[in-house]
């Protein structure tokens, strides 16, 4: 199912998420194997923001504060005693996606204690949602799952998680941004999981290495060409010898990070174009890949290991000073908020005229149930988990700079904090992964061309024709 209204429909997201924002002053906030990658060094590593191998299940969440219970939509209607196992995209203890969710889940299991909501963190790469998806298929040891919007169909699908229609209230229907609810209705017209906030990608900019190298801030509204330039001038040799480079980015099957800074050559370079065809074997397409790709390969802007470096290579470098620019999603920006990093966010840079920024949207689904009490529970935490109450509960301070909130949410009430507000400008622009069930499948085929492009091994053109057919099938084009 592509939805193409989507795009449209962010505008209207943007303009109620703007309201959000305008509520919350400024000063209420308190704080086939690809082709190996050339052998070098990666970059040096900051605290990351997600495992890297096995889930990291936390059985006993550390809050930050001694809390009491409060009842409303905290306490469940339930009758279940015993656990419920939470597993969160991104989430090792310690990083920015744990502290919110270590102190909502104490405020639930406060709230009921018969209840105990287990953690367990899985990363955002290949590896993490294959271990998710075993877990769903075995039925065991997951009841709850964040997750992002593009692997939905494919577990309503397999019948892998439930409806919510029977579980939203009249409050919840009026509250969730319509657009963003509509992006879980898959089958029958049901919706398959509570809309938690909407993640598009930006550009980083470190502003300290930007002032090291004498380097004067592009403007917002930047061209292709300026964005270019900004590399080139920000990749220095400091005097001890350590290399800056001016941009790096997370290429991995399970994200889409960097798509955007080649999908913006032309409306047409989609994976589903709007008249129904396979848009990445096309000419644009093409130009479009080889243009990001020179970044490496001829202006020689990013590290040696680009394309092949880990989540946390990335984030790490980038608040370690070897990089002045990354791409990435919103949840980066309250960590480098947290550490003090002072960094800007704009938005990709703009070819021929195109504005064009990628995401999606992130969801809490409830594992499929054979038992209605445990069911319900679960749907009351999603729907806990998803709302403003959790933000009262996790507000913006000194452990994490935006609260509970990664990202603006889905829901009106939800007050959009710096410095997530500066997300707002990319939202009408932002394009959202098609929803299709085999959309894992197709980033699997995709990635080790992408790959090979981006190491000079392959030509765009015959990189993207040789997986055309099987790329269309996989999106389900006739």
């Amino acid at each position: 199912m592509n939805k193409k209204w989507i795009l449209s429909g962010l505008a209207t997201i943007s303009a109620a998420l703007a309201i959000a924002a305008c509520a919350t002053p400024a000063a209420q906030v308190t704080s086939a194997p690809p082709t190996a990658a050339p052998s070098q060094p990666t970059a040096a590593q900051a605290q990351p923001t997600a495992a890297a191998g096995q889930p990291t299940e936390v059985p006993t969440p550390k809050p930050t504060v001694e809390r009491a219970a409060k009842g409303g939509i905290r306490k469940s209607a339930s009758t279940y005693k015993g656990d419920l196992n939470l597993w969160v995209l991104g989430y090792t203890p310690g990083n920015a996606f744990a502290n919110p969710f270590d102190n909502a889940v104490e405020q639930f299991n406060k709230d009921n204690p018969d209840i105990n909501v287990v953690i367990t963190g899985y990363p955002p790469n290949d590896e993490g949602f294959t271990k998710l998806s075993t877990a769903l298929q075995s039925g065991q040891g997951i009841d709850l799952l964040r997750l992002p919007s593009d692997r939905l169909p494919g577990f309503v699908r397999d019948d892998l998680v439930e409806p919510i229609d029977a579980y939203l209230t009249d409050a919840d229907k009026a509250d969730i941004l319509p657009n963003v609810l509509d992006v879980t209705r898959l089958k029958d017209g049901k919706a398959f999981a509570w809309p938690l906030w909407v993640v598009p990608m930006g550009i980083y900019v470190n502003t300290d290495v930007f002032k090291e190298a004498s380097v004067d801030l592009p403007p917002k509204d930047w061209t292709w060409d300026q964005f270019v330039d900004a590399a080139k001038k920000t990749t220095f040799k400091r005097a001890n010898g350590e290399q800056v480079y001016g941009f790096s980015g997370f290429v991995d099957p399970g994200v889409i990070n960097t798509w955007g800074l080649w999908m913006n050559e032309d409306p047409s370079v989609r994976p589903i174009t709007t008249d129904g065809k396979y848009g990445f074997n096309s000419e644009a397409a093409a130009k479009g890949l080889q243009r990001f790709a020179d970044l490496a390969l001829t202006h020689k802007v990013t590290p040696p290991d680009f394309g092949s470096q880990k989540d946390s290579d990335v984030k790490g470098g980038f608040s370690n000073k070897q990089y002045a620019m990354v791409v990435d999603a919103t949840g980066f920006a309250p960590q480098l908020k947290n550490n003090k990093i002072n960094f800007e966010i704009y938005p990709l840079p703009t070819v021929n005229g195109n504005k064009l920024t990628v995401g999606a949207v992130g969801l809490i689904a409830v594992a499929k149930q054979t038992d209605d009490q445990k069911r319900l529970a679960a749907m009351d935490l999603g729907r806990y988990l998803t709302s403003s109450e959790v933000q009262e509960d996790v507000p913006p301070g000194s452990n994490v700079s935006t609260g509970f909130y990664l990202a603006p949410g889905a829901r009106k009430s939800v007050k959009v904090v710096d410095p997530l507000d500066k997300f707002l400008t990319v939202l009408p622009d932002m394009w959202i992964t098609p929803l299709v069930p085999e959309w894992a499948k197709f980033t699997r085929l995709f990635h080790p061309e992408y790959q090979n492009i981006l190491f000079g091994k392959e030509k765009p053109a015959d990189a993207m024709g040789k997986i055309a057919t099987e790329a269309a099938g996989y999106l389900d084009i006739k």
